[in-house]
């Protein structure tokens, strides 16, 4: 049986006040605080000075970097208890407080300067899922083949119905705000890498984009790994649905790769459609319907999820990760999506800053 393809993540996580929940400026605190050795040498930095970026090693085995991803919010976590602050795995941020800063280096303040308020007016964190390719040819290629799937996987992931104080009637927020960006979305159809390439070049060219790292498309190949990068999931609570998104991801991947090789015929969907179902999962995540972009018909979204998994079923299994997926999934559908028990926090009557602290107890589950 051939090795399964490497998978790794990257997750951003929100520096709060213990108290009351609200961002602080605190990334550089945290990395004077880390140890110089071990997974914290993996924590880095992001545009905000209030978000701290943990990034895994590429992983054969779920059970493996299921490892990674818990060391690294442990060190994560005792970082910022040191620096006086906590660690927060949400999409948003859920408490309203002072514009934080961009952190130092020139890149992100040339960020902030060309973007200003559209990147600084909310801070966004995500969970992006690297998976390994055989080149940049086939992940574009590949790109290609899961578009219809990551409105799922977004539903799947959804963690952030409130931002700045305020319930916002979305599952995803955090997605929906990223939209604003000039180059986000549903990454477009292309021939092929080189045409994917002169598109980048031609953007950047433009200024628009400052540089090629900012085609902030939800599927790309990564510029600097031999990797495909899905970057359309909010950041998560625990460690468990990390694992559960990262296996179900690698899955979907395997599963278009192998169309790719076998030169299946791609799907042809209407890129409004497409866009229409993206919007639908950030709008109701798990808790209502889901677009199914071949009928343009409305669907539970629960029943999505269980034909993206009958779509991938056979790569799971190769990987050996079937039962754990199910496992997974099975405690999500239980106990209700992410967004729906931030929101259940709130409905029994507490305040934000439960939220944030309930949200704290599921960091180093």
């Amino acid at each position: 049986m051939a090795q399964p393809l490497s998978v790794g993540v990257e997750e951003e996580f929100l520096l709060v006040d213990p108290d009351s929940g609200a961002a602080v400026p605190a990334f550089e605190a945290v990395i004077a605080a880390a140890p110089t050795t071990g997974p914290a040498q993996r924590l880095k930095p992001e545009v905000s000075a209030a978000v701290v970026e943990a990034v895994t090693e590429p992983h054969h085995e779920l059970s493996l970097l299921a490892d990674d991803v818990r060391s690294l919010r442990s060190a994560a976590s005792a970082a910022a208890e040191k620096a006086g602050c906590a660690v927060l795995a949400c999409g948003t941020e859920l408490v309203s407080g002072p514009y934080m800063p961009s952190t130092s280096g020139a890149r992100y303040r040339a960020i902030r300067q060309k973007y200003g308020a559209l990147v600084f007016g909310h801070i966004p964190c995500g969970l992006h899922v690297h998976v390994g390719m055989p080149d940049r040819e086939y992940a574009v290629r590949v790109s290609n083949r899961l578009r219809t799937w990551l409105p799922t996987l977004q539903a799947l992931a959804a963690n952030s119905p409130i931002s700045l104080g305020r319930e916002t009637g979305y599952a995803s927020f955090r997605s929906t705000w990223w939209g604003y960006t000039p180059v986000a979305g549903p990454a477009p159809l292309f021939a092929d890498a080189g045409q994917y390439d002169a598109l980048l070049d031609s953007l950047v060219a433009s200024e628009v984009l400052l540089d090629r790292k900012m085609a902030y498309w939800f599927a790309r190949p990564s510029e600097n790994v031999p990797t495909i990068e899905i970057r359309v999931m909010d950041v998560c609570p625990t460690s468990d649905t990390v694992i559960l998104l990262a296996g179900l991801t690698r899955a979907l991947v395997a599963t278009c790769l192998r169309d790719v090789e076998r030169d299946t015929e791609l799907p042809q969907v209407s890129d409004q459609l497409l866009t229409a179902a993206h919007w639908q999962a950030a709008r109701y995540g798990l808790e209502g319907d889901a677009l199914d972009v071949s009928s343009g018909r409305p669907l539970p979204a629960w029943t999505s999820v269980e034909r993206l998994v009958e779509h991938v079923a056979p790569a799971l299994s190769d990987a050996g990760d079937l039962d754990l997926a199910g496992d997974l999934l099975a405690e999500l559908r239980a106990n209700g999506s992410w967004a729906g028990r931030q929101r259940k926090v709130v409905q029994e009557g507490g305040e934000l800053s439960d939220v944030s602290a309930y949200l704290r107890s599921l960091f180093l589950k």
